[in-house]
């Protein structure tokens, strides 16, 4: 697989933005219109199940879910295709006061003609979530 496709190079450096809290870099990573669908349906980061739109909501979103905590990444799997990229990844994701949670995972990014992300879909469950 190419290492190089637009997409896959996106989603590489919005891993590496989350987890090393680099923000406004992240951002600068996403298209005006962005959609976010982490998970895809009704979840804690996306009540309504209709997803985030825009770098404004993405900026609260950050302040309010991934701010406060620290995310590590795996990786176990990619494919990419069209303007599309696929993941099969665990993220460990610590909240202070609460412990590390695990949820394992299909993620998907499609970029534009520009390389900026416009969709990021997560597919998992939050009853599939763990502690570890």
């Amino acid at each position: 697989m190419d290492q190089n496709h637009p997409a896959m190079v996106a989603a590489r450096n919005s891993w590496r933005c989350v987890q090393t809290k680099q923000r406004d870099e992240w951002l600068e990573l996403m298209a005006d219109d962005v959609l976010i669908e982490d998970p895809i349906g009704i979840g804690p980061t996306n009540p309504e199940g209709v997803g985030i739109r825009g770098k404004e909501a993405l900026r609260k979103f950050w302040e309010q879910n991934l701010a406060p905590t620290d995310v590590r990444i795996e990786t176990h799997e990619s494919f990419a295709a069209g303007n599309e990229s696929a993941h099969r990844m665990t993220l460990y994701t610590t909240f202070p006061g609460h412990g590390t949670f695990v949820v394992h995972g299909i993620f998907t990014y499609r970029v534009n003609d520009a390389g900026k992300i416009t969709n990021l879909r997560g597919y998992w469950a939050v009853e599939d979530m763990k502690t570890v």
